[in-house]
């Protein structure tokens, strides 16, 4: 009986000491993300994705109390050793494991159709998620191969289905909001 006992101890500490582990590696700041910016903020280390013409998407790291993100200095960005290329493959990594970490709201019309999805909250680091690889393919079985994603702020990431009659009855929904 002492063993039994002493046994399921040892295997509480265990359980306990890895979601600890993985406590302290999920509490980590992001160094690699992408931030996507107006073209007039570029960086020397700034990246054009796609065909974008008023946005570039710069290198940048959460702050260390994960509050803000921030664009990485040049010589910050040098100590790194590596490209802005390469940046942006482990940036869209790090967004791939954000994304998979978090659930989006859906947003239904009436009928219980969903209309739209957001990510959003109190971190800055949902416009981030817009690089992520596998956005799309999450939303495959809700909208269909083909979506489109807008971000008004740091702090949330609209997705829709490709449907310009959803994204102006967005559009007036969030001007509400801002005036």
């Amino acid at each position: 009986m002492l063993m039994r006992s002493l046994l399921l101890v040892l295997m509480g500490w265990a359980v306990c000491a890895c979601a600890s582990a993985q406590d302290k590696a999920a509490s980590k700041p992001e160094v690699f993300l992408l931030l996507p910016e107006p073209r007039a903020a570029r960086t020397a280390h700034s990246l054009v994705l796609g065909d974008a013409k008023q946005t570039v998407f710069s290198p940048a790291q959460q702050s260390p109390d994960k509050s803000t993100i921030q664009v990485y200095p040049a010589k910050e960005f040098a100590k790194l050793g590596i490209s802005p290329e390469t940046f942006a493959k482990k940036a869209r990594a790090a967004a791939d494991r954000l994304l998979a970490s978090l659930k989006p709201e859906l947003i239904r019309d009436t009928a219980g159709r969903v209309r739209y999805a957001v990510y959003r909250g109190e971190s800055t680091i949902y416009a981030c998620l817009l690089v992520a690889p596998s956005l799309a393919k999450t939303f495959e079985p809700v909208f269909g191969k083909e979506i489109w994603v807008a971000a008004a702020d740091r702090h949330a990431l609209y997705i829709f289905p490709p449907n310009p009659l959803v994204v102006d009855d967005f559009a007036g929904d969030l001007a509400d909001r801002f005036e």
